[in-house]
C-alpha cells in the first residue's frame, strides 16, 4: 500500500510539472502550394474574390497553382476563359471597378502583352484619372521571366516594363513565404498589383514558420528582405536569382568575401532604404537580374544609389549582372549562356573586391612614394 501511495504521489508531481516547450518545427512548403493556399484562404475570407484565366478551373491551372479550387468554389468563382487575354483581362478590370476583387491569371506574362492596354490604361490609370474616386482592386499574376527551352516569345522578364508605370504595384517573390505573404497582401490591396512569379520556382520547397502559415500573414509592399548578412559586397536581386546570389555568397565566403544578399520582393514601390543601408555597410553594389540590361531593375537600383547618400560610401562603381541583350535563344547551350548563373555572380563580385584591393594598393604605393597626383 505504501508503494502504491508513493507511485501516485510521483505521478501527480509529473503531471503538475511544467515541461519546457520548444518552438514548433518549421514546415516545408513549395512555392506552388504557398500560392494555392493563399488564394484558397482569400477566396474563403472574402466572397468578392474570384479567379479567372486560361485552364484555371477544370484543369487546375497550367502549372497546378489553382489545384482543387474549382471543385471547392465552383464555376462562379473559378472561371475558365477562352484564349483571349485582351477579353478576359477587360472583364476582370471591369469587375474590379464594379466592386469585386478578381485574380487575373496569365499563363505567362509574355501573353500579357495582348492585354497591356487593359493593364496600363484601364487598371493602372483609373484611380488617378478619377481623382481617387474609382479604385481597381485587381491582381494580375502568372509566371514571368525565363523558364527552360521555351524560346524568345515565352522567356521575357517584365519586371522593368510594369515597374516603369505609376499606378501599379509590382512584386516579385522568391520563396514560399514571399509568395504566400505577398499574394495575400496583393488580393487585399485596393490598387492593381502585378504579381510576377517564376515557373522554375514553383516546385521548390522552403521552410515556413508557424507565423508565416497564419491566415492573417501578409508581407507589406516596398519592404525588401536581407536573406544573408555580409560586410564586403551587397548583392541586390529578386525572384529566382536570389537562389543564385545565395549560392554565390556561399562560394565567395570560402574566399574571404562576405556578400550581403538583398531580396527586393517589391519592384514598385522599391525599398531604397534597405539597399542604401546595405551599401553603406559593404561599400560595394552588384545587382543581379534575369532581364535585359537596358533600363532594367538593376539600372534603376544603381541610379537610386548614385543619386542618394549611399553614393559617397561606394569604393567602386556599381555593377550589373543581367541577361544578355538578345531575344532568348532556343538552343540550350545558348539559353544557358544568356542568363546569369552562380559563376557569373561569383566572377563579378570577386572582380569588384579585387579592383578595390588593387586601387587601394596603388594609392598606398603612391602616398608612400610621395606622388599626390594619384591619390
Amino acid at each position: 500500500m505504501k508503494w502504491v501511495c508513493l507511485l501516485q504521489n510521483a505521478a501527480a508531481v509529473v503531471l503538475r510539472r511544467e515541461f519546457h516547450r520548444s518552438a514548433p518545427a518549421s514546415v516545408q512548403v513549395t512555392v506552388r502550394d504557398a500560392l494555392n493556399q493563399a488564394m484558397d484562404e482569400e477566396l474563403e475570407r472574402d466572397e468578392r474574390v474570384f479567379l479567372l484565366g486560361e485552364e484555371v478551373a477544370q484543369y487546375d491551372g497550367a502549372y497546378k497553382i489553382s489545384r482543387g479550387l474549382w471543385k471547392k468554389y465552383g464555376d462562379a468563382r473559378i472561371i475558365d476563359t477562352p484564349i483571349t487575354e485582351m477579353g478576359f483581362t477587360g472583364i476582370a478590370v471591369g469587375a474590379a471597378m464594379a466592386g469585386l476583387r478578381p485574380i487575373c491569371e496569365f499563363m505567362t506574362f509574355n501573353f500579357s502583352m495582348q492585354a497591356i492596354d487593359q493593364v496600363i490604361n484601364s487598371a493602372a490609370k483609373t484611380n488617378y484619372m478619377s481623382a481617387g474616386r474609382q479604385s481597381v482592386p485587381i491582381v494580375f499574376r502568372g509566371p514571368n521571366g525565363a523558364s527552360a527551352g521555351v524560346g524568345a516569345q515565352h522567356s521575357q522578364c517584365f519586371a522593368a516594363w510594369y515597374g516603369h508605370c505609376p499606378g501599379l504595384k509590382v512584386v516579385s517573390p522568391w520563396s514560399a513565404e514571399d509568395a504566400r505573404g505577398l499574394l495575400k497582401a496583393a488580393i487585399r490591396d485596393d490598387n492593381p498589383v502585378v504579381f510576377l512569379e517564376n515557373e522554375l520556382m514553383y516546385g521548390v520547397p522552403f521552410e515556413m514558420s508557424e507565423e508565416s502559415l497564419s491566415k492573417d500573414f501578409t508581407i507589406p509592399f516596398g519592404k525588401a528582405k536581407v536573406e544573408r548578412q555580409g560586410t564586403h559586397v551587397t548583392l541586390v536581386t529578386h525572384s529566382r536569382y536570389v537562389s543564385f546570389c545565395l549560392d554565390a555568397a556561399a562560394v565567395l565566403a570560402k574566399e574571404g568575401v562576405e556578400c550581403e544578399v538583398v531580396n527586393l520582393r517589391s519592384i514598385r514601390p522599391l525599398d531604397v532604404e534597405t539597399i542604401e543601408a546595405s551599401v553603406m555597410k559593404t561599400n560595394h553594389l552588384v545587382t543581379v537580374e534575369g532581364g535585359w540590361p537596358q533600363f532594367g531593375v538593376g539600372a534603376e537600383v544603381c541610379a537610386r544609389v548614385m543619386e542618394g547618400p549611399a553614393f559617397n560610401f561606394l569604393d567602386a562603381p556599381a555593377t550589373r549582372v543581367t541577361g544578355v541583350d538578345v531575344p532568348m535563344p532556343y538552343a540550350k547551350i545558348l539559353e544557358d549562356n544568356s542568363l546569369p548563373h552562380t559563376h557569373s555572380v561569383n566572377a563579378v563580385s570577386m572582380c569588384v573586391r579585387v579592383c578595390v584591393y588593387v586601387k587601394r594598393t596603388v594609392i598606398l604605393s603612391a602616398v608612400t612614394a610621395g606622388i599626390p597626383a594619384l591619390c
